[in-house]
């Protein structure tokens, strides 16, 4: 019973979505819902009882419907990381098939650290249908379901066996979606027939609530240790993740950076944390990295890694930093002690703030900027060059560096307006090394779990939280033929896209990594892979595109591009521009190694050299 002793009867499905809708959050432009809709796709296990609720509450949480559970989900993810997760959105499925669907999403968002609410329907908790339709039965444990799957994907599981139950299960959840340090899925298992069962709620549990997002600053004790190290650097170098974004803390970068001269990379996650034209950015890292970013990641004497968790593609599998000492300022206390790092818990916004202050007066010595200073602009230099290249001599194709200089040079301003999004394959190491961004945000590439598939749903996501802004979305053939249909729901939904589709034929990017380790090119390119007596596929993107209600067109120059996008970019619904390009080119400058297992055994040649090569290459990393 409430304190004022009033209740409301509802079913637990209405109580879920009217406290969900009753939540709201500040913002930049003014308080808003922290849940910006639920995605749904109806089946028997969600459509009767959590049905029935969000229509009846569909005015204040809108009810939008995909094409596909994972994409929809994708879609929520890509929704809250384009909010810096300070608004998220709920993804709601069937038992059986519809709910299994979502555990791929549930891991992209569990290791890129992104809310999202799932809500699985699930079997009846009463048994008396037992077994249900496409319930999977554990012959050990009668108490196991499909759902059970979610549990490792999950920051926080719950499963709701009586409506009562959500006056704790609800308040948890939002706690581990709105906290920095546990940020992620979060699943509530919602048995179908439990959906449709009241109870007496009190009435206080929906009043509106504004989420408050929690920041931390630095501990004393870890604050001066983090002084001691640094007062001692001479050259110091930054390693910006995705935590200076979702922490707000761009400005603080920018500030710490210029005032103490101590240079600037960035992760996947982390690129658009400072803006590409800053004196003291030297652009990507590792793998995928610049030239100028590793070089000085190999000679600085201490790295500053702020809001990163220092996946391997960031450190070269652990031999990109040399004999540096490693400053870790993280929310999360396992990303923060990782590789024997000093450890600074804390926001980045207050952490970057305490330092700087901390440190008065301290800078990287005059060589370093100096150095770093010389590096960053030889690199803006060779990006300009390497994306104006407008001609490819015939029979050639164009490669991804120049379809990205060709989308960018599509519109004035797209270093501040447009957003791009990508996944995996070949496109997300171009871009991290050659997409040029001065807005926070304007670099969209999941890079964690690095998910083909997410592209397009990723991009819808976007343009739900950005409708203002031009969604560009690049995506290989590859990916494209495993999830497209949210091009569909993108059109209805009139939230427009710009789809560049770069067809190399196959899977490209794993293709090179095969023959890099010895391989023989087999079963990634089209023309390698068992065939019948028809051959190959000739997929017409852009006729499979019109299908779904877009705009597309084929193109084959860079000329071509050029045009296209500009009719794309004038277009009054989702506009996709297929362009055939070259599977072998790639960015020449950059990078640096990274571990892939080779066989210690083979018949091949190319095998055993490659495996040599590995051999002495584990010989740089650190353990």
């Amino acid at each position: 019973m409430s304190a004022s002793g009033k209740t409301i009867r509802l079913t637990m499905a209405q109580a879920l979505v009217r406290y969900l809708a009753a939540l709201r959050v500040h913002t930049e432009v003014g308080e808003a819902p922290l849940f910006g809709g639920v995605f749904s796709i109806f089946g028997h296990g969600n459509v009767a009882g959590l049905g029935e609720a969000l229509y009846q509450y569909r005015d204040q949480l809108p009810t939008y419907r995909a094409h596909n559970e994972q994409a929809m989900a994708h879609a929520a993810i890509a929704y809250a990381k384009t909010h810096m997760r300070r608004r998220m959105m709920a993804v709601t499925s069937s038992i059986g098939p519809g709910a299994t669907n979502l555990l791929t999403a549930a891991a992209l968002a569990h290791v890129n650290r992104l809310p999202v609410l799932l809500l699985p329907g699930d079997i009846f908790v009463s048994r008396r249908p037992d077994p249900v339709l496409q319930q999977v039965e554990n012959f050990q444990d009668g108490g196991v379901s499909a759902n059970d799957a979610f549990k490792p994907l999950s920051r926080y599981f719950d499963r709701i066996y009586y409506p009562e139950q959500l006056l704790t299960a609800l308040p948890r959840a939002i706690q581990v979606l709105t906290d920095a340090a546990q940020c992620g899925p979060v699943t509530l298992a919602l048995p179908q027939d439990v959906q449709t069962m009241a109870y007496d709620y009190p009435l206080e549990f929906f009043a509106p609530q504004i989420v408050k997002f929690r920041a931390q600053g630095p501990a004393a004790d870890e604050l001066q240790a983090a002084l001691e190290l640094l007062k001692n650097a001479k050259q110091p170098l930054i390693v910006a993740g995705g935590g200076v974004l979702y922490g707000e803390a761009t400005e603080a970068l920018r500030c710490f950076a210029e005032k103490h001269a101590v240079p600037v990379a960035e992760t996947q996650a982390g690129k658009s944390a400072l803006a590409w034209r800053h004196p003291l950015q030297l652009g990507a890292l590792g793998v995928t990295g610049s030239p100028a970013a590793n070089a000085l990641a190999a000679k600085a004497d201490v790295v500053i890694a702020i809001g990163t968790r220092l996946q391997d593609f960031t450190t070269g599998s652990h031999s990109l930093f040399g004999q540096a000492k490693l400053l870790s300022i993280n929310v999360n206390a396992v990303d923060a002690m990782k590789w024997q790092a000093t450890p600074m818990l804390s926001d980045a916004r207050l952490g970057l703030a305490a330092l700087s202050q901390g440190l008065q007066d301290w800078r990287a010595t005059t060589a370093w900027h100096t150095l770093a200073l010389e590096q960053a602009n030889s690199w803006r230099t060779t990006v300009d060059w390497i994306t104006s290249q407008r001609e490819v001599s015939a029979p050639a194709l164009p490669y991804d560096g120049e379809v990205i200089g060709a989308v960018q040079r599509s519109s004035i301003d797209s270093t501040v307006h447009d957003i791009v999004v990508c996944a995996a394959g070949t496109l997300p190491a171009e871009l991290h090394k050659l997409w040029r961004t001065s807005t926070p945000g304007g670099y969209h590439v999941e890079y964690g779990y690095s998910c083909m598939g997410y592209e397009i749903a990723g991009g819808l996501g976007v343009k739900l939280a950005q409708p203002e802004r031009d969604v560009i979305v690049m995506v290989g053939d590859g990916s494209y033929l495993m999830m497209n249909s949210e091009i569909a729901t993108s059109v209805m939904l009139d939230r427009k896209l710009i789809i560049v589709v770069l067809d190399n034929r196959g899977y490209g990017c794993i293709n090179r990594l095969q023959q890099a380790c010895g391989g023989a090119p087999f079963n990634n390119m089209l023309e390698d892979c068992l065939q019948g007596p028809l051959g190959a596929p000739a997929i017409d993107f852009a006729a499979h595109a019109r299908s779904l209600g877009a705009l597309a067109e084929n193109v084959k120059t860079i000329a071509q591009l050029e045009a296209a996008m500009q009719r794309a970019r004038a277009a009054d619904r989702t506009y996709l521009v297929c362009i055939d390009t070259d599977p072998t080119r790639t960015t020449e400058e950059g990078g640096c190694w990274w571990e892939v297992a080779v066989p210690e055994v083979s018949q091949r040649e190319q095998v055993k050299a490659a495996r040599a090569e590995y051999e002495q290459a584990r010989h740089q990393q650190k353990v």
